[in-house]
């Protein structure tokens, strides 16, 4: 494995090539930092030196700032642990050294990568390689001069959308616009840049410093119009999070009183931004996602992952069809199975549907759409089962129909083959108690749309092989998933701890609170829709086989709502037949419909849950925490439970499976934001009047009275390999 360093190497030339290692992608760390400054030091005092060329070792430029620091100055909220990167390298050593420095830049300069390459007099790059600052991502702004620099050698509107999207440029495009100087091939990049920063010394090429360039920038009139654009743009799109407006901020600021000015606000805001919460949740959902691949007593005994080259789906749905096109368009072969042509052919259909829809938004190029088509095979039967790697059940939840299936496919399919059930709720042991390969059985609950939705929940039971888990993890990548390990329980992690969410919203709604206002609020908060929306698209007949399993397996805490089945009565299914809460029409959006007002009202005197028949009078905030709330409550039982490895991974499924808006770190970093002694006396006050649905959990009343975080690890005993 490579070290961490810096080197130089002085040149016959009178180049000093410095080159930066810290694999995988040469991360800006604190060390790495101080090295460079005193490289470039070393570099500027020696006679024989007449030019510089930065790069980076392995293909790469830099990925930017080292993240880890991001997460140390949030736990200690020490900012002293943040480097001066901004003045002290990029202004005083960079850009306004004595000798020209060009940056050769291979594979990718992101953040603070980009951030130094522009600090540089000259960027030489290869074809492809990506450019890009993406710290809105993680809650913060650009904090060595981008902010500044970007407009500069871009323009406005190509900057702000790069800053304010996060979205990366390859270089031909870079070159195009002015940011890259030249395109070379990785055989010429460095013998190019060595020759640029020495022409730029013999005053050959101009000595350009980014941070002093306006022409691009426009008259003020026309900045400040572009500016204000961009933050009533920003307002709308990211209503709950700050960095956006700030970032348009600091780039007025550099506009009205100059680049170093603008310099200097960047470093000020950035400081504040990178302690919010924000931030901290942007900053745990990226560590929390790359956490998953590692699963104790599974990633960490030796296993190799199999290759499974030929799956097999039974149920061509929407889940099913979702499923397939995930696979085929990553080159993994699929028998999709149906009982009947009629239902193939439909199957068939919504796959190529699928495709033609990821061409259209550019996702997919028409080449890879016609190869994916020819990956997929549709049967009636099970002969073409006989040398498949995987099967994926995706039909109804129907555990007598599962069960079924499940016997056949055993006696048919290879001893290798792995048996999976895309089931979202019923027990894995349920589904296959009858069969004699216990090893072999594991759940793989896709999220819908299957070919769109990140998300992989890989359900174990006590006798699934470590092997087989491993393989679904490793399979999870190429199909661009994220893997998630669970134990087997109804609901498994991510419906299981979010069964109460629906409920909660019932509930409420019995109480008398209107339920487009708690959509409203639920909407406000970040989830992309509330509660009775989301009822309306999922369908009612789901909601209802859904509650079933629920109230079966929690009877003391689940609630039946009269409302689904009062609505089904009315000739109402939701987004299926175009009515439900809201009123769907083809090419508009759903709007409230008001015609559903009866219905509720007669919900509300069947379930009598009103005081008196009164409504009960609620503020916004007390409307959203009795949604919320129950759904914590939920999640500390999932993680006495063991049910996941840790409490992040339930952080991240939340996160990629529910919505939950990722800048509040997952529905666990959330609650330890909010503070566990409110939500258990929050909870345990509407026990008292509402009943058992809201009976604070045990996990969460002894961390609340012991002033212990919910997300802190429990040390005491195990579940299956967890």
């Amino acid at each position: 494995m490579a070290e961490l360093e810096v080197k130089m190497v002085v040149g016959s030339d009178g180049v000093a090539v410095i080159t930066i290692s810290n694999p995988p992608v040469n991360a800006f760390a604190v060390s790495i930092i101080a090295w460079l400054k005193e490289k470039i030091e070393q570099a500027m005092s020696r006679d024989d030196v007449k030019a510089i060329v930065l790069t980076g070792k392995n293909r790469k430029f830099s990925g930017g700032f080292d993240i880890n620091v991001f997460r140390k100055v949030q736990q200690t909220g020490k900012l002293s642990l943040l480097p001066d990167l901004s003045v002290d390298l990029v202004v005083n050593r960079i850009e306004d050294a004595k000798k020209p420095i060009v940056v050769a830049i291979e594979g990718l300069a992101l953040g603070a990568g980009l951030e130094v390459a522009m600090g540089c007099h000259a960027r030489i790059a290869t074809p492809n390689a990506q450019l890009g600052l993406p710290e809105l991502s993680l809650g913060i702004i650009p904090g060595a001069g981008g902010t500044q620099r970007l407009p500069r050698l871009l323009g406005l509107p190509k900057a702000l959308d790069m800053m304010l999207t996060s979205k990366p440029i390859v270089s031909q495009e870079g070159h195009k616009l002015g940011l890259i100087d030249a395109i070379v091939s990785p055989q010429e990049l460095l013998k190019v840049s060595r020759q640029w920063a020495l022409d730029i010394a013999n005053n050959h090429k101009p000595w350009a410093r980014s941070l002093h360039l306006v022409d691009k920038i426009g008259s003020l009139s026309e900045a400040h119009k572009i500016l204000t654009i961009a933050r009533e743009k920003a307002k709308i799109t990211w209503p709950n999070m700050p960095q956006h407006i700030a970032c348009i901020d600091v780039i007025m600021e550099g506009i009205l009183h100059g680049g170093y000015h603008g310099v200097l606000k960047e470093a000020k805001v950035f400081n504040k931004l990178v302690v919010s919460d924000t931030s901290k949740g942007l900053v745990h959902v990226f560590f929390a996602q790359r956490a998953t691949s590692k699963v104790p007593n599974v990633t960490d005994i030796g296993l190799k992952p199999r290759s499974l080259k030929k799956v097999a789906i039974i149920g061509g749905g929407l889940m099913g069809s979702g499923i397939a096109t995930a696979f085929i368009i990553n080159n993994i072969y699929v028998i999709l199975k149906e009982v009947n042509s009629e239902f193939l052919l439909k199957g068939i259909k919504m796959i190529e549907a699928n495709v033609r829809g990821l061409v259209a938004k550019k996702k997919l190029t028409q080449s890879k759409a016609d190869k994916a088509l020819l990956m997929i095979k549709g049967v009636m039967d099970y002969s073409d089962f006989k040398d498949v790697d995987m099967v994926i059940e995706a039909v109804i939840e129907n555990v007598e129909l599962k069960k079924k299936l499940f016997n056949e496919i055993e006696k048919i399919c290879p001893p290798h083959c792995i048996l999976a059930t895309n089931t979202s709720t019923i027990d894995l042991n349920l589904i296959g108690q009858t069969l004699t390969c216990q090893d072999r059985i594991v759940g793989a609950h896709f999220f819908s749309p299957a070919h769109v939705m990140p998300l992989l929940e890989i359900i174990q039971t006590e006798k699934t092989s470590p092997q087989v888990i491993l393989d679904l993890m490793t399979i999870s990548k190429i199909i661009k998933k994220v893997p998630v390990v669970v134990s087997n329980c109804t609901g498994f992690a991510v419906n299981r701890t979010f069964f109460p969410y629906k409920q909660s919203a019932h509930i409420l709604l019995l109480l008398g609170v209107d339920l487009f206002r708690i959509d409203r609020l639920i909407k406000n908060f970040g989830l992309p829709m509330g509660p009775f929306q989301l009822e309306d698209l999922t369908g009612y007949d789901l909601a209802v086989a859904v509650a079933k399993e629920f109230a079966t397996a929690f009877p003391d805490r689940a609630f039946i709502s009269p409302v689904v089945d009062l609505l089904i009565k009315n000739g109402r299914n939701g987004k299926n037949n175009g009515k439900g809460y809201y009123v769907y029409e083809k090419g508009s959006k759903p709007k409230p419909d008001n015609m559903v007002l009866p219905v509720i009202e007669e919900s509300r005197r069947v379930a009598n849950l009103m005081p008196q028949g009164k409504t009960v009078a609620m503020t916004d905030e007390e409307i959203v925490e009795m949604v919320l709330f129950p759904v914590v409550n939920e999640a500390c039982r999932v993680l006495e439970e063991k049910i996941v490895v840790k409490a992040s991974d339930l952080d991240i499924a939340s996160v990629l499976g529910m919505s939950f808006p990722s800048y509040r770190g997952g529905i666990v970093f959330w609650a330890d934001v909010v503070g566990s002694k409110h939500i258990y006396t929050s909870l345990k006050k509407w026990s008292e009047k509402y009943g058992n649905f809201y009976k604070p959990s045990r996990f969460l009343e002894e961390r609340a009275m012991n002033g212990v975080p919910l997300s802190a690890p429990i040390n005491t005993g195990s579940r299956a390999r967890m």
